[in-house]
């Protein structure tokens, strides 16, 4: 009964945080407004948008995981001034593909939203299969090297996190 009523509680509860923060207020009106809104669209999302049930397991490795995301960031964006300041002109950039395991949409968007926040790297393309992510990296020295870092600090957690086996 709960579960029809509340379909999705995190995405219910991830929506009601964005009312929220972008509203810039915490009134008890606020509150109610973003928590119908966030039950309406978790309803919306069950029945017509969501493509597979979402489990979510190991909330241990999914703040591990965002805490190594935020530091990789902090990271990537020293590396990439330094990158700029000094490299310069010998800068080299490269596409690279990366094959991946996991085809469950969040865990993809997930992976996509990851390389795509960490400066340096950017996703230009999901194939159509949805087995292969096209990445341009700012500066490459070995794409075999961050082939394996993206997949072992990223994309193996994902699995975990949203129990994604391969098909």
């Amino acid at each position: 009964m709960m579960r029809r009523l509340l379909p999705h509680p995190w995405l219910s509860a991830m929506l009601l945080a964005v009312w929220l923060l972008l509203g810039n207020a915490a009134a008890p009106g606020d509150w109610l407004v973003g928590a119908l809104l966030a039950w309406a669209i978790g309803l919306r999302v069950e029945r017509r948008l969501w493509l597979r049930p979402l489990r979510l397991a190991r909330p241990g490795l999914a703040l591990r995981l965002i805490w190594h995301v935020a530091v990789d960031i902090v990271v990537a964006n020293v590396h990439v001034a330094w990158l700029v300041l000094v490299r310069g002109a010998r800068l080299q950039p490269a596409f690279i593909e990366l094959p991946l395991e996991s085809e469950h949409e969040i865990a993809l968007t997930a992976l996509i939203s990851i390389v795509s926040l960490s400066p340096g790297t950017v996703c230009a393309e999901l194939s159509d299969d949805r087995r292969c992510l096209l990445i341009h990296v700012l500066d490459l020295d070995d794409a075999d090297a961050m082939i394996a870092r993206i997949k072992s600090r990223y994309e193996a957690p994902l699995r975990e996190i949203f129990l994604c086996l391969p098909s």
